[in-house]
């Protein structure tokens, strides 16, 4: 019965031709800069007076589609193995770019909108998730495209109305 009630349904849905599917826009083209394998190294915020924890890792990062772009990250995150899986792309109906980000030390789907500045160097995309204290927090990931070689990532958190960075991440790409 499955079988058949997907058949009529398959067979309801119009064609689409090739002339009919959206095509990228210039918002979609600014992700392509950010494709590719890139070496990082960060530097994680701890308690005040506290020097802060270094990290090194990998970025992998590759175009779906020309709308998409799926990064993993890998690494160490305090001795522990770290993975990260980013997705990143442009909402023409949100007129916002729209992001996603698990990872194998958190239970949290990080759901984010955002925009790119006016000179197309920095992202910054907003996002709500658990607060240190396990109340909900705002906070704020930029992406900055130094240059072609080059991009530096920060995440803050909104505290007493001022994002404070906790992270940041500088990428280099691999030659």
């Amino acid at each position: 019965m499955k079988t058949l009630a997907l058949i009529a349904c398959v067979l309801s849905v119009p064609a689409l031709d090739a002339q009919d599917m959206p095509k990228p826009q210039k918002e979609h083209e600014w992700l392509q800069q950010i494709v590719g394998e890139w070496d990082t190294a960060g530097e994680i915020v701890g308690e005040p007076g506290q020097p802060p924890t270094k990290t090194k890792g990998s970025e992998s990062s590759r175009m779906i589609g020309g709308f998409w772009v799926q990064s993993e990250h890998k690494g160490d995150f305090f001795g522990t193995p770290f993975t990260g899986i980013l997705t990143l792309g442009y909402s023409p109906e949100k007129k916002k770019y729209v992001a996603t980000w698990v990872d194998s030390v958190t239970s949290h789907l990080w759901t984010y909108q955002g925009s790119v500045d006016a000179a197309g160097k920095l992202l910054t995309l907003d996002t709500e998730g658990p607060g240190q204290d396990g109340k909900p927090a705002k906070y704020r990931e930029t992406l900055e495209v130094k240059d072609k070689d080059h991009k530096v990532y920060t995440s803050s958190i909104e505290k007493d109305g001022k994002f404070v960075t906790f992270l940041t991440i500088t990428y280099t790409r691999k030659k």
